[in-house]
């Protein structure tokens, strides 16, 4: 009986799958329901100690839909980091973790450019019980002028120096969550790694403008008929980081083996979760898809799951973790192969044909004369 019971960098999961950093976990209620669904983890909407700094605007969400079915398939959001206060996280922690001891509570945590700052953040939110954090270095839109999120992310110097300023506090594991709005995810995972986090989240959402309003003119979300660009998710965006859930597998199998990956990126069934963990993750993050189907969609995930690993007999998560990595190359690999299985081909092909009379055979003499035709 196949199980989807996990040990992700010391964390016990009794699942993969992950509540998402954002709106699913912006509370201790909501996480609670979470827990209450079965969440294999939850990772809170990302904190920092000023929450004053962080002013949200209505609307903030556009939705992009099927043109056919009417479907959401893309979302985007504008919506910044928890506008609650830190001390009400500490408390909101705590209540959490006793209420629910065995679940696994992340904080995704995001500071400026400022050493003791993110020292303060990681020993304050340890000391009330979180199990992990992770290191928001990813979001694409809102407070760049602090040097926060993206604006972080997307220099790997600086990535490197602050992982480095965690990982000299931090006793529990830390993820970093990469942003996809970069040339070469490569460089900002090796950046995260060389400073000693334990595991990799990608990707954030994908830097966006959803549409423009053709009566208005206005660009969606409008606010009081302005926008800003802001953060694209849901199922249109899953290809693209399933290449570069990928990108960061190969380099953690190539270069820092025993690290870890939390896959993010479109996961709203069972067989989407399958697949990022064929490319190498660990476990999977879903945010859009519990704000379009709700915190229950964990349970028909975990059965879409487990009935693919009845149907290869896979026991275990680690059965089939980065299977598929060994089957991605390089297009002139693909070449090579593909000449190999023609000339390899065309070789059978010329076996078969008779090139005098007494080669004729009565047991194959349907297949003699087919390879003797043209068509």
């Amino acid at each position: 009986m196949p199980t989807l019971e996990t040990t992700v960098d010391g964390l016990r999961l009794p699942n993969p799958f992950v509540i998402g950093s954002g709106p699913p976990g912006t509370n201790a209620n909501v996480i609670g329901k979470a827990f209450d669904e079965g969440w294999g983890a939850v990772i809170c909407k990302t904190i920092s100690l000023e929450a004053e700094k962080v002013v949200n605007v209505q609307p903030r969400y556009a939705r992009l839909r099927s043109r056919d079915t009417g479907e959401i398939i893309g979302w985007e959001n504008i919506e910044l980091i928890s506008d609650r206060s830190f001390e009400t996280w500490l408390d909101e922690f705590k209540q959490i973790k006793d209420k629910y001891p065995d679940g696994v509570l992340i904080a995704s945590i995001m500071e400026e450019y400022n050493k003791d700052a993110w020292h303060e953040i990681v020993e304050r939110c340890e000391a009330v019980g979180v199990d992990a954090f992770e290191l928001n270095m990813s979001c694409p839109h809102g407070l760049p002028e602090r040097r926060m999120g993206a604006a972080m992310g997307e220099n790997p110097d600086i990535l490197e120096e602050v992982c480095g300023w965690v990982m000299e506090v931090a006793k529990r594991p830390v993820w970093a969550k990469m942003t996809p709005n970069v040339t070469h995810i490569e460089d900002p995972t090796r950046a995260s790694l060389r400073a000693g986090c334990q595991g990799i989240s990608a990707i954030n959402t994908i830097r966006s403008v959803l549409g423009v309003d053709l009566e208005t003119l206005r660009p969606e979300p409008t606010v009081e008929g302005y926008t800003t660009p802001g953060g694209y998710s849901c199922q249109a965006v899953m290809p693209i980081a399933l290449r570069m859930c990928m990108e960061i597998a190969t380099v953690i199998r190539n270069e820092f083996p025993g690290r870890s990956l939390s896959g993010i990126g479109g996961v709203e069934t069972g067989k989407d979760a399958a697949q990022f963990l064929l490319l190498g993750c660990d476990t999977v993050q879903v945010c859009t898809g519990v704000m379009k189907m709700g915190y229950r969609c964990v349970q028909s995930m975990q059965e879409e799951l487990l009935a693919f690993m009845e149907h290869h007999q896979f026991e275990t998560l680690e059965d089939f973790k980065g299977h598929s990595l060994q089957y991605i190359t390089t297009h002139s690999d693909l070449v090579r192969r593909q000449a190999e299985a023609r000339a390899a081909k065309k070789a059978e092909h010329e076996k078969k044909m008779i090139k005098k009379d007494t080669e004729w055979d009565g047991d194959d003499f349907v297949d003699q004369t087919d390879a003797l035709s043209r068509g």
